[in-house]
């Protein structure tokens, strides 16, 4: 039973997370500059991170 909570915790907070990112590369592309390049940047960096994440289980 607590596994099965454990990873549905983990699941929804990778979904929060992904969320977050997304919204980060959407919003960093309202007006240019740098600080909204870095936002991009970051939060296309964090869906990457994710990714790598959720592969690396399947190896």
């Amino acid at each position: 039973m607590m596994e099965k909570l454990t990873h549905l915790f983990f699941t929804v907070a990778n979904v929060v997370l992904a969320g977050v990112f997304l919204w980060m590369v959407i919003d960093g592309q309202k007006t240019t500059g740098w600080a909204n390049a870095g936002r991009m940047m970051a939060g296309l960096a964090g869906l990457l991170l994710l990714l790598y994440l959720y592969n690396r289980k399947d190896k």
